[in-house]
């Protein structure tokens, strides 16, 4: 398995996301290629240089659940109409780096990742706590991007308390969906 097979086999595909749903290739094994939690992308231990090809590989990005030892396991594939290989992924896929309100009364919050996706907060891209805290957004499919602590600070900022069954809430809106931060 190699990038350039890959690469060839994903020319051609035009503008949009590929249609990846629609694929059913074999399981070809797994390619030296990991995500770091900081949203850079390796191949055998050195940096992606070119940010089309990672943009490239990422649209054909798909995450799988799978059983080990009575615990479910997210496994990430790079597939193509042929084949379909793993990679490694140390947190999330994505990072969510920026966010503007789009229009003037602040209700419809624009959020965009390290690779350019941009896309509204709303309930089909929600916010979501991890039992330890961290918070991660739906991107597509079910890809999600880890909340960069700079736009942590800032929702934090902008926030309202609310008082909950659960103890007081941090919230704010975006596209008539309310999103929590955290509670204490």
């Amino acid at each position: 398995m190699s990038l350039e097979l890959i690469t060839s086999q994903l020319k051609g595909q035009g503008k949009g996301l590929p249609p990846v749903e629609s694929w059913n290739p074999p399981y070809c094994g797994e390619i030296d290629i990991q995500i770091k939690a900081n949203g850079d992308w390796f191949h055998e231990g050195s940096i992606f240089k070119r940010l089309p090809l990672v943009k490239m590989f990422a649209s054909v990005l798909i995450k799988e659940k799978s059983k080990e030892v009575n615990n479910e396991v997210d496994e990430y594939f790079l597939i193509t109409p042929v084949e379909k290989v793993k990679i490694q992924v140390e947190d999330a896929p994505f990072v969510l780096t920026q966010w503007c309100w789009l229009d003037e009364q602040e209700t419809i919050m624009q959020v965009s990742t390290n690779l350019d996706d941009e896309f509204v907060l709303n309930d089909e891209h929600p916010l979501t706590v991890s039992k330890n805290g961290d918070l991660y957004v739906t991107v597509r499919r079910n890809l999600t991007a880890k909340v960069h602590r700079n736009v942590y600070y800032q929702w934090a900022n902008l926030a309202q308390e609310q008082q909950t069954r659960s103890g007081t809430e941090l919230v704010f809106s975006s596209a008539e969906c309310q999103f929590v931060l955290g509670t204490y």
